[in-house]
């Protein structure tokens, strides 16, 4: 069975000016999650073909302390007093794997 904590995150953004400057937030932030936050597994941005400013993201990280980590990343927490301005709705899903395949099996 597949271990680890997930959740998927829909970001519907005002408009193609909110989202370009919401890709450039999210780009600073990954910034800091590929470089200080090894618990974090998978951290993919999704842009939707048919929705320009709608973005997802899928996260994984090793355990439910590994995202609380993330949370409290100063990356992070600029990530989150941010984003509102260039948002017009979103929407979390928290994830627990029930079979697959992925890097952390128990």
């Amino acid at each position: 069975m597949i271990n680890g904590f997930g959740l998927v995150v829909r970001f519907e953004l005002r408009d193609d000016e909110a989202a370009v400057a919401f890709d450039e937030l999210v780009e600073h932030t990954l910034a800091g999650i590929k470089a200080l936050e090894p618990g974090t597994l998978a951290y993919v941005v999704h842009a939707v073909p048919d929705e320009p400013n709608v973005r997802v993201f899928y996260e994984l990280y090793a355990d439910r302390d590994a995202f609380d980590q993330h949370e409290q990343q100063p990356h992070t927490k600029h990530f989150l007093a941010q984003r509102e301005q260039y948002l017009s709705g979103v929407d979390v899903t928290f994830l627990s794997a029930t079979a697959g395949k992925g890097p952390v099996s128990a």
